[in-house]
């Protein structure tokens, strides 16, 4: 099994030239909980590998949890578990790349469900490509992101509004990115986001009054044109 949990690449990406656009389904599933969306990815994870169906796109937006990842330390926890039961945080350990994130209402959440063996065999394009799907998703809200040095994720300045976590089983991709929209930053005050003592912010901290569907749609048509993919709405 390869985990995707690599250097980071510090070289400008480009998106690959595909001859012919595949099918990806995109799922905007709405509001779900955390361990139900994490049951699903490996569901179809499981039957991408074995071509039973195409690479899938899922939207989704969670109640208030905060996930450990592979590489979290226990010091970017700022809580304990019950003052997070109190403040109706549920607490994950996950089989993604990265440290501490949180999730939570006014997020968009999009677990990309790829077969990298039909895109590109490489851990670090992906995640440069999920980047660019995020800024230029963000430039149609005339929002300027962009890559932090040494920093997976997706960055205004110093303020990171969207965190990036992976996770590859035989070339097929699970877990994926989280956009600040509509979030409420006080949550973040549990964590040391991924590890890094640096600002969030979200798209309406920076005066933007887009609304979930106008980002979604976003989202998707930067994600179909980055990875060359047609996306199909189910």
């Amino acid at each position: 099994m390869l985990e995707a949990e690599v250097r980071r690449q510090e070289t400008e990406f480009r998106i690959p030239d595909l001859k012919q656009p595949v099918v990806c389904e995109l799922r905007d599933l709405g509001r779900m909980a955390y361990a139900s969306a994490v049951a699903l990815q490996r569901q179809l994870a499981e039957r991408r590998k074995h071509g039973e169906i195409p690479d899938q796109l899922l939207i989704v937006e969670h109640p208030h949890v905060i996930t450990l990842g592979r590489n979290a330390h226990s010091e970017n926890l700022l809580a304990s578990p019950e003052v997070l039961e109190r403040a109706g945080i549920e607490l994950h350990v996950t089989d993604r790349g990265g440290d501490v994130t949180y999730h939570g209402p006014g997020q968009i959440v999009g677990y990309p469900i790829l077969d990298l063996r039909e895109w590109k065999r490489d851990v670090g394009a992906y995640l440069r490509a999920l980047e660019q799907v995020l800024i230029d998703a963000l430039g149609e809200f005339r929002i300027a992101a962009g890559r932090r040095s040494g920093a997976t994720g997706v960055w205004t300045g110093d303020a990171k509004i969207a965190a990036i976590g992976v996770h590859i089983s035989r070339w097929v991709t699970s877990h994926g990115f989280a956009l600040n929209v509509d979030t409420d930053l006080s949550y973040f005050k549990y964590i040391v986001p991924c590890g890094l003592t640096l600002p969030v912010t979200s798209m309406r901290a920076l005066g933007s009054a887009a609304s979930r569907q106008e980002v979604v749609a976003a989202i998707a048509g930067a994600f179909a044109r980055v990875f060359g993919r047609a996306a199909i709405a189910r």
